[in-house]
């Protein structure tokens, strides 16, 4: 348990570290130009600020879902946290995507819960298509998600075998 608690805590600062530098290094956007670090063709870094959900659901809101999102994610943080410190020693690979979704979880609740906001500042594109951006929390809870998917195929794989053994 402890090296996934501890996984999870270096996502959360390392999330916390990059959205203070981006903050420090670039004004925020709005509506027209901003500042921006273009790092490929397809990849730059800005600022923007996410008052609501993934892809800015609920953003416009009116500021309850602040509130709402922060203890929606407590409540996931917790049930995550829990569920991490019941794994069996054989279930690794889940328990590093419970670490990973649980890391990002809580890098995106500091924000919500004392900006007001989640900083995001990675923007993919490709010419005038633009993804909606993200950050590292974001990505972390992305990848934990698809080895969620992954483990829940693996394990089923190694349970039809099982039974199919008995």
């Amino acid at each position: 348990m402890k090296p996934f608690i501890l996984l999870s805590i270096v996502i959360a600062i390392s999330d916390q570290f990059t959205k203070q530098m981006i903050v420090r290094t670039l004004d925020q956007c709005g509506f027209g130009f901003c500042d921006s670090i273009d790092l490929l063709p397809f990849l730059k870094l800005v600022l923007l600020y996410n008052d609501g959900a993934a892809f800015s659901i609920l953003s416009d809101a009116g500021g309850w879902q602040r509130w709402f999102l922060s203890i929606v994610s407590f409540a996931v943080s917790c049930f995550i946290f829990f569920w991490i410190r019941r794994l069996k020693s054989s279930e690794v690979l889940l328990g590093y995507a419970l670490a990973a979704i649980l890391g990002g979880a809580i890098g995106n609740l500091i924000d919500r819960v004392l900006l007001g906001h989640v900083v995001d500042f990675i923007l993919l594109f490709y010419e005038n298509f633009y993804f909606p951006a993200f950050n590292v929390a974001d990505a972390s809870i992305s990848v934990g998600a698809l080895l969620l998917i992954i483990d829940m195929f693996y394990n089923k794989k190694g349970r039809d075998e099982h039974e199919s053994k008995t």
